[in-house]
């Protein structure tokens, strides 16, 4: 069967990567030219761990095609996965104009009858209109059904995540769809739950602002535990044992970011307003987490008199390691305050830089300026303070005795947690992190 993936961003190229690789032909569809021609060189336009290798495997075994001729990728394609962007609008509800603009390509464009299922994020009762849609700009007379089929992988883990998945969920609203979706899985060897596609929409709504909440959560308990003297990470450990709340996701910090959990929180409150329901978890955890980024900024203004002209060491800028994706990452608005305050930045990351500097251009920016380095090492050469944004391996190896001897003054402030404060402290270091 032909299968064609419409987007490249971190759900379509993921998918189309791993249907490839397990021995479909795939054509993965972008409008950006110079972005399509780097793919068939077998490079990847993100960083995920084992994505560019397996792009390489398969575009040489002729599995894996990259286009911008959607009209030829539609025609007779088998099964069509929409894998395009759902940007988050100023109201917080999701922008469905890229689902739009590829399912009137489709109807306008196959010859035979086949699936379209959307992988993209979108809100309850999108793919009811997403199938309407289509067959009222058919074309030819075909039979087209959609699906639901979203995406459950985690940037930094994606293509694992999408080759050993705990479960497949799919919508579907009839037995065919429904058979020939769990067909088109069958080489992955996976568990799958099947469901209505109204159903499987909230599913992945309902996941992502769970776990979004439990972030949260360990973020709220551990602001209290500064203020009653207990350690976050104890009670983190305390909590795991119990396999009701289990290990995962207990992590205080500076909150989370991401394409993800921020837009779908929003999008699932917005939802909720609509139908006249008000979601108040839901809505308390955006709160939480948009007062979690600069939680550090505001400890660290309350121990300077000034930052202007100040060296800023900043330890990894993307929302998560992994990846370089710095969608929603904390550090965004960090490194804005302390632009604002006239701090000379030195910002290193081991793979989100270039991202970065498309927000930050290195040089002047505001009152500060911001520079951009190859190794920590140059980052705390001589800084008078430290923030540590992203919990990096490369960044967690750094001997406490290193922020001692290099910097000029050896104050650090943690937003991940990732030194034991008694270490840190015998190493002559002023440390403070979140919630101990």
């Amino acid at each position: 069967m032909k299968i064609a993936v419409a987007g490249t961003g971190y759900v379509g190229l993921v998918a189309g990567v791993c249907f490839a690789e397990k021995g479909y032909q795939v054509t993965c569809v972008d409008v950006d030219e110079k972005k399509v021609e780097m793919m068939r060189q077998g490079i990847s336009p993100i960083y995920e761990e084992g994505l560019e290798e397996l792009m390489q495997k398969n575009n040489a075994k002729g599995m894996l095609h990259f286009t911008t001729d959607y009209v030829e990728a539609y025609r007779d394609a088998g099964a069509i996965f929409i894998g395009v962007g759902t940007p988050e609008m100023p109201d917080g509800s999701a922008n469905l104009s890229y689902i739009a603009e590829v399912s009137r390509q489709i109807a306008e464009t196959v010859e035979k009858d086949c699936l379209v299922v959307v992988k993209s994020t979108v809100p309850v009762g999108t793919n009811d209109k997403v199938e309407q849609f289509i067959k009222d700009f058919l074309v030819h007379d075909v039979k087209v059904e959609v699906a639901s089929n979203p995406e459950f992988l985690a940037q930094g883990t994606a293509v694992y995540d999408t080759l050993h998945a705990a479960r497949i969920i799919i919508g579907t609203e009839s037995k065919e769809a429904e058979a020939l979706l769990q067909k088109i899985y069958e080489p992955f060897g996976l568990p799958v739950v099947s469901v209505k596609r109204r159903s499987a929409e909230m599913i992945k709504y309902a996941c992502n602002d769970f776990l979004a909440l439990k972030i949260s959560y360990m973020n709220d308990i551990a602001n209290l535990c500064e203020l009653v003297g207990a350690d976050i990470t104890d009670v983190a450990k305390g909590m795991s044992y119990d396999e009701r709340i289990g290990a995962r996701f207990l992590n205080a910090g500076i909150g989370f970011g991401g394409s993800c959990f921020p837009k779908d929180t929003k999008a699932l409150k917005f939802l909720a307003r609509e139908h006249g329901y008000q979601l108040k978890t839901v809505e308390a955890c955006v709160d939480v987490n948009s007062a979690q980024k600069t939680r550090l900024f505001e400890k660290a203004k309350e121990r300077m008199i000034s930052f202007n002209g100040l060296k800023a060491a900043v330890l990894g800028l993307t929302f998560k390691s992994g990846t370089d994706d710095l969608r929603e990452a904390p550090s965004i608005d960090n490194l804005k305050l302390l632009l604002a305050a006239g701090a000379r930045i030195y910002a290193y990351d081991p793979k989100g830089t270039e991202r970065a500097k498309q927000l930050f251009p290195e040089g002047k920016m505001d009152k500060g300026t911001i520079s951009y380095v190859s190794s920590s090492e140059q980052a705390l050469s001589g800084a008078h303070i430290c923030f540590i944004f992203t919990e990096w391996p490369e960044i967690k190896e750094i001997d406490p005795q290193d922020f001692k001897d290099k910097m000029h003054t050896p104050l650090v402030y943690d937003g991940r947690n990732l030194y034991d404060p008694a270490k840190m402290k015998t190493a002559g270091v002023e440390y403070y992190s979140i919630g101990r």
